[in-house]
Formats: C-alpha cells, structure tokens, sequence
C-alpha cells in the first residue's frame, strides 16, 4: 500500500476496503439507487475526485451514507476532511518511530475533527492495537538533519505538559484542548526534523506520550470521542517507542473507558487484561493498583460484580503497600477519592445506592474540581436512588456550582442532565424545578 500521508483520502478509504475506481463507483450507484438519489458515478468520477474536484451535493450524501459518516458531520466539514481516513493510518502504519511521528503529523493536521459520540476505533480494530503494543519492535536510534535538541529543551516542554495538566484537573479540558495540540505539534515537529541523542529521543517520545495522552482526555472530557480515541492511539503507539512500557498500559486501561461508555464492556475487559498482563513486573504497588482497579470497573460494567468485587479489593490492597512519591509521575494524581469513587460506582452498579453514597461523597470531597464537577452528578444519582431527595439534589447543585463558575466538562453536564431526567416523578417540588431551570441555562459545551 502506498504511503498514506501521500495519498488523497479518498484514495486511501479505497485501498483500506479494497476498492477499485470501478467499485467505487458501482457501490455507489447501487447505494443511490437505494437512497432514492440516482447516480452516473463511473471510474472517472472517482478519479476526478481523488484528483481535487468536489462531488456534488447529491454524490456527498451518497458517499457519507456508504462509508457510514453522519450528514451532519459531512455538512459542517468541507470535501475531503470528512472521510474517515485519519483512524485507518493510526492503526496500519509501523510501529516505528517513523510510523509514530506519521500518526502524530496527521493527527496534528487533522484539527479537531470528530464525529460527537461516534467513536470509530473499537472491538476488533481495537484489540489489535492492544495486540500491536505488545508486539512491537524494540524502538531503535535514528537521528535526522537539523538542530540538535537539548536536554534543556525537553525539560521546558515537560514542564509545559505537566503545567497543562495541572490546568485541566481545575478548569477541565475543554478549553485547553487546542494548547495540548499545540505541545504536541511542537514535539512532533522535533522528532521528524530535529537531531538528538538517544536519551533525548527516548524522553521526546515519553513526552509525546504523555501530551497525546492528555489531549486525549481533555476530547474525551469535551464529549469528542473519536478524536480521544485516535489521540490515545497515538500516546500508546510513542510509550511504545520510549520503551516505557507502565505508560503504554495506563493508556491502554484508558482507552477501555471509551469503549465501554458506547456498550461494548466485553472489549474493556479484554483491554484491561492485556494492559495488566503485559505490565512491567517491575511497576510500583500504586501503578499496580490503578491497573487493577480499571479491572474492577471494567468487570461490574460487564455485569461480572464477584469478579468486579475481588479486583477492586486487589487494588486496595496493592494501594495500602504503596509508599509515598512512588507512584510514576502520570500517575501522581492517583489516591483515595479514585478508589473510592470506583467503589461507590460498583457498589450502585451492584443495587446498594446506600453503600455507595458513603463511598462517592469521599470521591467528591477529595477530587480537584473537574472531577468534583463530573463525579457529584453520580453521588446525586445514588442519593437519589436511596431515596433521599434533598440530599441528592444538594449534591448535583455542588456540580451546577462549579460548570457555572469555573469548570468546563462536558461529561459532567451530561451526567446532570441525566441525573434531572431520574427527577421527573418529583417535578413539581420548588427546588427541582429550580435545579432544571439552571441546568437549562448552562452554556453548551463546546
């Protein structure tokens, strides 16, 4: 297959799905014909296509239809920047340095293209990432033309990604999503044309890892899933490359999270077995634990709660044997309000709202105030689900609280709008309809 940053991109989505002009062509002919919108598309068509000319309306709607892309993503993004061609070169291209500075150079290009809610790397394709993670190639040396990185210059960039991630727990990741992008273009632009030593090649790679990675999140926690996925996909893919194996499987439990919100849990599952069974033996008691406990989640959405109950308690016991500072520095965040809101997940997963309220109101107290935002609409739920109005609503109102003043999170607005829908039998009660009235009136996240 020829390079697919060379190509158009329709071009590529052809030799992805093994299409010819010719049945390009045909298909679309025979989709039209379904659609009710008749077509003369030939192998011209397509060539004059792939060569710059824009298909008409009429072709569009067609080829959306065909390749499975919402209208309504194809209306808002000029020709061709909806094709889905971006998520086929994450997942084929080597598991090289050259082939990651590749994703990471097309992902830097693509913008911020998503289709919201759509998440276009799962199940199978998914996994095989996992699988590719686990086999890929020990990263070797390369050197190309240009400045010379220094030590001192990764050094301002880490600091830059840590500062940027400090950000995010107070203010959430929708509106530091395009400065994330931005450190990652930088870093990018220093692995394809810079010079460097081989220490410094391992921590450009690491530090890649970590902003793709936090780019990643802020998109998911903006309610762009498809655009978090392909950024993980690019954080796992340089963890690999820097040889830091720790990282890769924190990305790869991540990355279960996404996959499970959409239904599919049994690939979560796998996920997080592959990240715990291809972990560093030597990984620190805490990175253990947050391993573990993604199992235990992973397990109780899949409807396994014996088994979901045993990993959770493995995860605190590893976390009881952590000492402090030891956790990596990915992980220095972890601690007491994620296990414990976890728990109080599972517990009302598991149809004991009482047991979890306990759990989930540490959660909330604990968490930085991203997290305070998201995790309060749970506790209001399961308060709810105890039966116990007002406390619920005092909790969801903390939530409010921080999206009207400081916090942008799309999950947390979703998990509230969510929550007010459980409130419908008491709809009449003053501070309900007070509680709505302001839900209503948040901005939508954008």
């Amino acid at each position: 297959m020829s390079d697919p940053l060379a190509l158009h991109p329709l071009t590529y989505v052809r030799q992805v799905r093994g299409w010819g002009k010719n049945e390009l062509a045909r298909l679309m002919r025979e989709r039209g014909a379904e659609l009710g919108i008749p077509l003369a598309t030939n192998r011209t068509t397509v060539w004059k296509w792939e060569q710059g000319q824009e298909p008409d309306a009429d072709a569009r709607t067609v080829l959306a239809d065909l390749l499975g892309v919402p209208y309504d993503y194809v209306r808002t993004e000029s020709w061709p920047r909806w094709l889905p061609a971006w998520e086929s070169t994450a997942l084929i291209a080597p598991w090289t340095p050259a082939g990651t500075v590749k994703v990471f150079a097309d992902l830097v290009r693509s913008g911020h293209m998503d289709r919201r809610g759509f998440l276009s790397i799962t199940g199978a394709a998914l996994t095989g990432v996992a699988a590719n993670w686990v086999e890929a190639p020990e990263a070797f040396a390369s050197a190309l033309e240009g400045d010379r990185v220094t030590d001192e210059m990764v050094s301002t960039i880490e600091r830059r990604v840590e500062t940027l991630r400090t950000l995010d727990d107070q203010m959430g990741g929708a509106r530091l999503l395009d400065q994330a992008t931005s450190d990652l273009a930088l870093v990018t632009s220093l692995l394809g044309n810079a010079s460097y030593t081989g220490a410094v090649e391992r921590r450009l790679y690491g530090t890649a890892a970590r902003v793709s990675y936090l780019a990643g999140w802020m998109a998911y926690d903006k309610g762009l899933r498809s655009l978090g996925q392909r950024y993980y996909v690019g954080a796992l893919r340089s963890a690999r490359t820097g040889k830091d194996d720790g990282f890769g499987a924190f990305v790869l439990a991540e990355m279960g999270v996404h996959v499970s919100d959409i239904g599919d849990t049994a690939t979560r599952v796998k996920l997080i077995g592959t990240a715990i069974d291809n972990a560093p033996a030597a990984m620190p008691p805490g990175a253990s634990s947050y391993l573990y406990l993604h199992q235990a989640e992973a397990l109780s959405r899949d409807g396994q709660h014996e088994a979901a109950g045993k990993a959770l308690n493995q995860a605190y016991d590893l976390w009881s044997t952590h000492r402090e500072g030891d956790c990596p520095d990915w992980l220095g965040w972890y601690g007491e309000a994620q296990l414990k809101s976890t728990e109080g997940k599972i517990m009302l997963r598991s149809g004991y709202p009482e047991k979890a309220t306990s759990a989930l109101a540490v959660a909330v107290e604990q968490a930085v105030p991203r997290d305070r935002a998201v995790r309060s609409g749970r506790l209001a739920t399961a308060r709810l689900a105890a039966r116990d109005l007002d406390g619920a609503l005092d909790a969801a109102n903390v939530g409010l609280a921080l999206l009207e003043s400081k916090v942008r999170s799309d999950r947390a607005h979703v998990r509230l709008k969510k929550f007010s829908g459980h409130l419908e039998p008491h709809a009449t009660a003053p501070a309900v309809h007070e509680f709505r009235d302001r839900l209503r009136a948040l901005p939508v996240a954008a």
